[in-house]
């Protein structure tokens, strides 16, 4: 059967981000993968991939990417990608942006986390989180894909404030593995600092909590921990439902919003572990329910996948009319 195939570029390959999509997009059967680009690393070629990716890594270019693709996904440092984006939406190619630059709506919050993001192009922008803006993704020209701790807690969270089950007083407590934190050792990093630790850092300055409040419109006390894990993320959310509510209201509101969703697995009281998650494009939730209403809720995801490089093909799939699981099932 001959299937219509896009030209896609990635730029940005030699990240752990950037490997993960360049092996999705690899065996994507709607993509023809033209070009692969580093961002100054130098390498020319990823071990790693053989027999998955054979072709040979090129100095991040903005013409060769505009002349070569009808889609980009971009898994660059945020500086660069405000300075590639425009480039590329202007030549009419299609851009999946990992990076936060054009996540933000409020121009003061993104001047203060995203600097270098223009409020012009950021305007265009469409938040790429499949289950909740998908019919938004079909017209995009330019497709902020979420961060991942946004990602766990929005898909957690947003069906029960969408049916106002919630009262306010919502903390999230989550937990990632190292590759969050990027490629570029740090001291926080290093093997001697995080073997055998587990530590919290970015209380109150934190830009995902930004994000993550952007897409609940709610005030929420987010507390993220660094953990001894290469990937995976495991959020504790805390909060109470509203005076008359309980574990019924919360599963209906869930089914209801992920029925036809096909990468969020609710889990009830059985309880969601990162070994569930790791290496899929699955989140998967579960919750419990005191008698006097307080709720726990528990979302897991890879920070890899459906944090980063799977959630953004699942928004290509979208963005190009097909299914939505092309590449990633």
């Amino acid at each position: 059967m001959n299937m219509q195939r896009v030209l896609v570029g990635l730029a940005g390959a030699t990240g752990y981000v950037g490997q993960e999509l360049l092996a999705l997009l690899a065996g994507h059967p709607r993509v023809t993968l033209t070009t692969a680009m580093s961002s100054g690393t130098g390498q020319t070629s990823l071990p790693k991939m053989a027999r998955i990716w054979d072709g040979e890594l090129v100095p991040l270019s903005v013409d060769q990417l505009a002349e070569k693709t009808n889609a980009a996904f971009l898994a660059l440092p945020d500086p660069v990608t405000a300075e590639v984006v425009p480039v590329l939406v202007d030549r009419g190619v299609r851009v999946f942006d990992l990076s936060g630059t054009f996540r933000l709506r409020n121009s003061e919050q993104r001047a203060k986390w995203y600097p270098a993001a223009s409020d012009t192009v950021a305007s265009t922008a469409v938040y790429g989180l499949p289950e909740h803006c998908g019919n938004a993704l079909r017209d995009a020209t330019l497709i902020a894909c979420p961060g991942c701790y946004p990602t766990a807690a929005l898909l957690a969270l947003r069906p029960l404030i969408t049916a106002d089950l919630l009262a306010d007083d919502l903390v999230v407590d989550a937990k990632s593995g190292l590759s969050g934190a990027g490629k570029t050792p740090s001291e926080r990093t290093h093997f001697s600092e995080c073997h055998g630790n587990v530590a919290s850092y970015g209380i109150f300055s934190h830009r995902h909590a930004a994000e993550i409040e952007q897409g609940l419109q709610k005030t929420v006390t987010f507390v993220p921990h660094l953990v001894p894990l290469d990937r995976g993320i495991l959020e504790t959310i805390y909060g109470r439902l509203r005076p008359g509510l309980g574990a019924d209201e919360v599963g209906l509101a869930r089914h209801e919003a992920y029925r036809e969703s096909p990468f969020v697995r609710l889990r009830g009281t059985n309880l969601p572990e990162i070994k569930d998650v790791a290496h899929t494009n699955f989140c998967d939730i579960g919750w419990s329910v005191s008698d006097d209403g307080r709720l726990v809720l528990v979302a897991c995801l890879d920070n890899l996948v459906k944090g980063a490089a799977g959630q953004a093909v699942q928004a290509f799939n979208l963005a190009f009319g097909f299914d939505e699981r092309d590449g990633l099932l």
